[in-house]
C-alpha cells in the first residue's frame, strides 16, 4: 500500500508547528521517572516543544510548572535533574507549591499594585503518575488521561514501571531526525533481522507477520473515514499496547540477576510502545529495563533521552553501578543502529520525494499515519 504521507510531514517547519498545537499540547506527555523525584524538592527540567517546565517534589507532593521566573523571564531550575528549592538565583524569588512567589525586599524595591501582583505566580501544568512514570499536559483543559491510553495500558504502565529499582543511569542523544522515524521504527518488526543482525536480533528473534483482521481494519477506517471526535480517541488509545513481545533465544542469565526482584519470570522481550513518543523494553526477561523519549525540538532533530534501571533490589550490592553502565553501553550499539538509519532516512527526504510503499505488515503503522493526516487536516480536533 503506498503511504499518504509527504516528505514536509518530517522536514518543514510550519507543519512542525501544527504538530505541536494540535497533537503534542493537547496529549499527555511522559516528563521522567517518579524515583528521580523521591525527596523533598527534588526536580526533574525538560523542555516540551519549546515550553520550559518543571516538575518540583512538595514534600512528597508532585507539581509541574513552567520553568521561567515572571520576574525577568530566568529560568527557576538551570540543571535537568536534582535536588533544590524552587528558588531563582537571578534576584532570588521563590515558588511555593501553589506556584505563589515570595519577593525578597518586595515593598522596598517592587510596589507592585495589589492587582499586578495577584496575578504574579507560576503557571501550572496538569500532572499525573502512573507507577514510576511521570506525565504533564500542557493544555489548559487537559483530556483525563484514561481516555488517551485506556485503562487496561495504565495499568500495565503501572505495574511494569513500579518494578523499576531507585538507582538510574541515563544518557541523551541529539537525533537528527524527525520524531515520526522513531514511532514508525519501533512498531517496524521486520528491520532487527537486517538492522540488528549482530546485536539485537541474535538475542530475540522477532518475527514480522501479516495479521488479516488488522489489515481489513485498516481498509474500513481509510474507506469510512475517523468521523467523530470519540471514534478518534478509540483509535488513538489502540496505538499504545504493551506486555510480552517475542521469546527470548535463551534464558538470561548473569550474576547479578539474584539480586533483583525479576519482573514476573518469563524468558521474553518486553516491549512497551506509548503514542505518541515514548518506549519501554526489557530485554532480559524482566531483569532491566530502558525508557526512551523522543522529544521534538524541530522537524529534523529529537532529543532522544534514555533512562536505564534495574528491576527493584532484594539487597544493595556493590556492582550496581556497574551494572547500570554496562547495560547503557549495550544498549548503545542498538540504539546507534537505530539512529544511523532514521538520520540517513531524514537526509534523503526533500520537498516533492515520492512517499514510501508499504507492507501489509505495517498495518499498525499505516492506520497510525491515516489517523494523524486526519488530525494535522482538521477532520478532528483532541
Amino acid at each position: 500500500m503506498q503511504s499518504n504521507m509527504p516528505a514536509q510531514a518530517y522536514i518543514d517547519e510550519a507543519w512542525f508547528g501544527r504538530e505541536r498545537d494540535l497533537l503534542f499540547k493537547p496529549l499527555w506527555q511522559f516528563i521522567g521517572l517518579k524515583v528521580m523525584l523521591d525527596k523533598n524538592n527534588a526536580f526533574i527540567k525538560r523542555t516540551l516543544f519549546g515550553i520550559p517546565v518543571v516538575v518540583q517534589n512538595f514534600h512528597g507532593e508532585l507539581r509541574a510548572f513552567e520553568n521561567i521566573c515572571p520576574h525577568r523571564q530566568n529560568p527557576i531550575q538551570v540543571q535537568p535533574h536534582g535536588v533544590r528549592p524552587l528558588f531563582c538565583s537571578y534576584h532570588g524569588w521563590s515558588f511555593d507549591s501553589e506556584g505563589g512567589t515570595r519577593i525578597p525586599h518586595e515593598d522596598a524595591l517592587f510596589r507592585f499594585a495589589p492587582e499586578e501582583r495577584a496575578c504574579i505566580r507560576l503557571r501550572r501544568f496538569a500532572l499525573e503518575v502512573v507507577g514510576n512514570l511521570v506525565f504533564v499536559n500542557l493544555s489548559a483543559d487537559p483530556l483525563p488521561i484514561k481516555r488517551q491510553f485506556g485503562a487496561a495500558m495504565l495499568a500495565s504502565l503501572a505495574a511494569s514501571s513500579a518494578a523499576f529499582d531507585g538507582e538510574v543511569i541515563m544518557t541523551t542523544y541529539d537525533g537528527r531526525f524527525n520524531w515520526k522515524l522513531a514511532y514508525e521504527n519501533l512498531r517496524d518488526e521486520h528491520h532487527p533481522r537486517y538492522l540488528h543482525a549482530r546485536t539485537l536480533y541474535q538475542e530475540v528473534r522477532f518475527e514480522a507477520s501479516i495479521d488479516e483482521c488488522g489489515v481489513e481494519a485498516l481498509r474500513r477506517q481509510r474507506e469510512q473515514g475517523i468521523g467523530d471526535r470519540e471514534r478518534a480517541l478509540a483509535l488513538l488509545r489502540s496505538f499504545s499496547g504493551g506486555g510480552r513481545d517475542a521469546p527470548m533465544q535463551a534464558a538470561p542469565n548473569e550474576r547479578w540477576h539474584s539480586n533483583v526482584e525479576r519482573y514476573r519470570d518469563q524468558d521474553w522481550y518486553y516491549n512497551w510502545l506509548v503514542f505518541p513518543n515514548l518506549h519501554i523494553a526489557s530485554a532480559d526477561g524482566g531483569h532491566s529495563f530502558i525508557v526512551e523519549h523522543h522529544v521534538p525540538v524541530g522537524p529534523g532533530r529529537t532529543e532522544f533521552m534514555v533512562y536505564f534501571v534495574t528491576a527493584k533490589k532484594k539487597r544493595p550490592y556493590s556492582a550496581s553501578a556497574a551494572v547500570l553502565h554496562a547495560h547503557m553501553m549495550g544498549a548503545d550499539k542498538v540504539l546507534r543502529e537505530d539512529i544511523d538509519v532514521m538520520e540517513q532516512i531524514q537526509q534523503t527526504l526533500y520537498e516533492g520525494a515520492r512517499p514510501a510503499h508499504l507492507g501489509d505488515y505495517e498495518f499498525v503503522n499505516a492506520g497510525i499515519e491515516h489517523w494523524y493526516l486526519n488530525l494535522m487536516e482538521g477532520s478532528f480536533a483532541l
